[in-house]
């Protein structure tokens, strides 16, 4: 069934009186794929505000249930940690009752100006916490140690690189996402990288000022 009449029956049984509702996410985008969910964003005046996972009509749904309180402290709390998942959602959302009005230029806009910068204490706990995974993964004597080591160490490299280029954060399949919208061939790098990631992690820690151990203090 096409998932947006299957997303706007759910909305009208379950939400009758909501001021707007999106369906988004990759269900209605190229990235779409046959496990894709109806993510359905949902402003609803009285409280209180909740996640909710069901199926219906065969699809995998996710509820996001706003309050406009509830709303404005998501959208606030996820520009400060540079991860915009609910404003992505917005800004790509398609409207299935009501109007977000401004709402999804707003956030588009937020998107296209990318996060504010790093503080210096931000920058600092940044390279202090590479050269210290470094650090542990040079000296590791365990092999299942180095292994998760190597793991993290990964991870922490992508976050860095995105972090210290003024990019957006994320994790999952949206952490690859947001490195190949920054720099592809370095995100062609990185995933290569998966292994071994100290060399790479040691090339962004090095654009980032270098090693930071000895006077940090947090």
């Amino acid at each position: 069934m096409d998932p947006l009449s299957v997303a706007r029956e759910l909305v009208t049984d379950r939400f009758p009186d909501a001021t707007w509702a999106v369906l988004t996410g990759s269900v209605i985008g190229p990235q779409r794929t046959a496990g894709s969910d109806l993510d359905i964003v949902v402003l609803h005046e009285a409280g209180p505000g909740y996640r909710e996972s069901l199926h219906f009509r065969g699809w995998p749904v996710e509820l996001f249930v706003h309050t406009p309180e509830r709303l404005a402290a998501f959208l606030e709390r996820e520009l400060a940690a540079r991860k915009p998942s609910t404003h992505r959602m917005l800004a790509r959302g398609v409207p299935l009752i009501g109007d977000p009005g401004e709402l999804a230029a707003r956030c588009a806009r937020v998107l296209a100006d990318g996060p504010p910068p790093l503080t210096t204490a931000e920058r600092d706990r940044l390279r202090y916490g590479l050269t210290d995974l470094l650090d542990d993964h040079r000296h590791a004597a365990d092999p299942g140690e180095r292994s998760v080591i190597a793991a993290t160490l990964w991870f922490e490299t992508a976050r860095a690189a995105l972090a210290f280029a003024g990019g957006w954060l994320s994790s999952g399949k949206w952490l690859l996402r947001e490195l190949r919208e920054l720099d592809p061939a370095f995100a062609a790098r990185w995933s290569a990288a998966r292994d071994e990631p100290a060399a790479l992690a040691a090339e962004v820690l090095a654009r980032a000022g270098g090693p930071l151990f000895d006077g940090y203090r947090a």
